[in-house]
This record gives structure tokens, sequence and C-alpha cells, in this order.
């Protein structure tokens, strides 16, 4: 989600030279950041909550309209408030408190939760709330994304980066697994009301974490947020290929290959609907299963190579789920797609923190923001129609096909990204001096 040099031995948890230090996850960060400590217990609370709301919104789509494309609408209805406010809240982060921007996000969330359960709590719900929550679930997203990303390379030290994003895949990955799990169960024997209630306490929990956290102001010198100030990270980002291509290899395997909308419908086909959490919960067990033996990463040099090896295995785990006939099958595959999209998300979040200064962290967070949420609005999009129109089964295995060819595409197009290597890239080596110049912006936040 490494740096040049020797690794320490004491970073790692058991004794050195046993086979298992080297595949159980570096705990690192945990024990050297309080502030990372508190974000993690509060993603915890937050993606549980979430990815309640986030299952059982699409299903009381379906069970209002029965329709793939109506249920494939919510992508577009949340495309461009992302859009519009993931870049500006990446400037955002660059100019205000980033700590006071995740609290007050953080409770408007909480408000749209509540929305959803009081409509569910309707004799008769409405469909045009879940549309109007979608998109401001959405808008608040953007906003808040940038300063959580851009926090974590100003909370942990440089060459404790790779494990951090490990650990924060680890915790995305619980909510992730338990959420649409309980979120299936729940909706089919309690309802919608019963899921949106628990996301709400959630968002309870996780508000009164954010207000532990040690404040984040801007550095130095920071520009207001402005159309300016948002063209200037896009110039520096569109001058890094490596970025560039972190950015086009995630957006392409997103976009192709993101089945969430039309899940429902493949259940429906392999006579499964009784598995249909466990269809969402597979890729989070596949992605869970790689981040608890992710102790190699933090020796791992060429994260470029984890981004394309990974967004390829994304896709073809896709489409053989688009050819499997049985639901084992089925969830196997999403497990196997859930993987290496893990292996690429670290990749790339790795190289993120990396690579890019502290004074432009919020507005190329914002830029990750777009290239990691709007790839799965315009997948929805893309599947929900192309399963209106030919199918659910030609919808998973055309779009898995068409991002291994995309992925491999950018690939040849950008080498740096798979030449990168964090020993010798400028920019790593840069970012590194700049780190160890000086005591850390926020030392408060640092240490127990």
């Amino acid at each position: 989600m490494p740096c040049p040099g020797p690794r320490e031995r004491a970073r790692w948890p058991v004794v050195s030279g046993s086979r298992l230090s080297s595949v159980l996850p570096d705990l690192s960060p945990w024990r050297s950041s309080r502030d990372f400590r508190l974000l993690f217990f509060q993603g915890t609370v937050t993606f549980f909550g979430s990815f309640m709301a986030m299952i059982a919104l699409p299903l009381q789509i379906k069970h209002l309209t029965d329709s793939p494309l109506a249920v494939g609408a919510m992508g577009a209805v949340e495309l461009v408030p992302l859009v519009v406010c993931g870049l500006y809240g990446g400037a955002l982060a660059d100019a205000v408190d980033r700590r006071r921007l995740i609290l007050l996000t953080e409770a408007g969330l909480g408000v749209l939760a509540l929305v959803l359960l009081v409509n569910a709590l309707l004799p008769h719900p409405l469909l045009w709330p879940l549309y109007v929550v979608a998109a401001g679930v959405s808008a608040l997203t953007g906003l808040q994304r940038p300063a959580l990303d851009s926090l974590m390379a100003r909370i942990v030290p440089h060459d404790q980066l790779s494990a951090a994003a490990a650990l924060n895949g680890l915790r995305y990955q619980f909510g992730a697994i338990a959420g649409p799990a309980l979120a299936g169960v729940v909706v089919a024997y309690a309802g919608y009301a019963p899921a949106y209630c628990v996301t709400v306490a959630g968002f309870l929990v996780s508000v009164a974490l954010c207000t532990r956290l040690s404040p984040a102001p801007p550095a130095g010198g920071a520009d207001r947020p402005s159309l300016r100030s948002i063209a200037e990270g896009a110039r520096y980002a569109w001058s890094r290929p490596v970025l560039l291509g972190t950015y086009a290899v995630d957006l392409a395997a997103m976009f192709f290959a993101f089945p969430n909308a039309i899940l429902p419908f493949l259940a429906d086909e392999l006579d499964a609907v009784w598995a249909l959490g466990l269809m969402y919960a597979a890729g989070a067990v596949g992605s869970l299963a790689l981040g608890l033996t992710s102790g190699w990463v933090s020796r791992v040099r060429r994260h470029g190579l984890l981004v394309v090896c990974g967004a390829a295995a994304w896709g073809l785990a896709i489409a053989a789920a688009g050819w499997a006939t049985g639901i084992w099958v089925v969830l196997l595959c999403l497990a196997v797609a859930g993987a290496g999209d893990m292996l690429s998300g670290l990749g790339r979040a790795t190289i993120w923190n990396q690579t890019i200064p502290e004074e432009l962290r919020g507005r190329l967070a914002g830029i990750e923001v777009l290239s990691y949420s709007v790839g799965p609005q315009l997948g929805q999009v893309r599947a929900g129609t192309m399963a209106g129109w030919t199918g659910t089964r030609p919808a998973f295995w055309s779009g898995g096909l068409a991002c291994v060819a995309s992925v491999a595409l950018l690939a040849a197009l950008l080498p740096k990204l798979i030449s990168y290597d964090a020993d010798t890239d400028e920019d790593a080596r840069r970012r590194r001096a700049a780190r160890e110049a000086g005591p850390a912006p926020l030392p408060q936040g640092a240490a127990s």
C-alpha cells in the first residue's frame, strides 16, 4: 500500500533464522507508530460496517428493480462525485489539518448510513434515496481518502512502508470478508435495516477513534486548494512514468474485470443464491491469505513487477470464474483474483509512498483515489450493461481477458514501471533522504 538499505533484524517478530519469520506479516509499523495503531483499529471497524452496507445496497436495488442495469447504474451515479471530490480532496489534504478532514468526513458518512437505515424501516422503502446516498458516500470518500492515504507516509518510517501497506491490506480484507459474509446472512434472514444498523454503529466507533489521532497540519507554505494546485499535482504525476503505470494498470484491471455488480445474477444462474455472501467475500479471502504470508514483501525491491503480475492474475482468475460451472470453482477463482489484486495493491502503495514528496502527497493521493475507485465504478457500469446485452457469463470472461490484454499493453508502453527498483530509483532515494534529513513532522504520533 522498503527503501534502499539493509533490513533491521529487530523488525522480525520471531527468532532470526525461522522460516516462519519470512512469511508472517511484519509488525514494525504497529510497534513504532501510535497513530498507525489508531488508524488500524478505526479502519477495521469502518470497513466491516461499510462492507455490510456495500452488499446490502445493491441487493436492495436488485430487490426493488430486478434489473442488472439498475444495479450497474449505481456506479454511474457515484462516478462524478468521486472524480470531482477526489481531486479537490487531494488539494484539500495538502492545505488543511488532515486529522480534522478525516474526522468530519467520517461523521458525514455515518449520517448517510443513518439515512439508509431510516429508508429501510419505511413500510415501502424508496429507490431514489439509495442512489442519493451512493452519490453522497462517493463524494465524502473522495474528500477523505487522500487525507488518509497521504497520512501514512508521515506517521510510518520510510523503511516500514511496505509492511504498513500489507497490514492495511489485512485490515481491509477483514472487513471485506466478515462484512459481506454477515451481510448476506443478515439480509436473507432479518432484512436490510439490521445490516444498515451495524454500519451506523461502526461509524460511531470510528469517529470516536479519529478524535484521538494526532493533529496533522499541512506542510509550511502549503497552497490553498485551487485548480492551479490540482494541476500542479497532475503535472507531477504525468512526468513520472512509474506513477502513470500504477494508475493506468489499476484503472484497466478494474474497468474490464470488476464483477461485483453482476455477482447476484451469477449466483442465480448457478442456483446458489445461498452463496452470494461467500462470492462477495471470496476475493477478500484470497487477499487475506496473501496478506497473512506477506513477510517477504518487505524484501522485494521490484514493486512494479508486483503491480503488473498481480493485475494480470486478477484478470485471468475473473475470466476463469466466467467459464466455471460449479459454485465452489467460482469461489476458488474469485479467491485467486483477490490474491492477485492484493499483490498489485501492495506494489502500488509502496511505490506511491516511496516516491512522492510530502508537499504533493495529498494531491497525488487524490489521483490515487481516482485510479483505484473510478475503475470499479466504471467497471460496475460496464459489467451491468454488458450482462444486460450478452448475459452474465460473457460479461465475466470477456472482461477478464480484456484486462490481461490491456495490462500487457501498458507494461510494454511503460517499461519504467517494470524496471522500477527501490534501491536505484531516483525519486525513491530522494524521498528517503528527505525523510531521514530531520525529525518526523509529527513526533507525538510516531511513537507510543
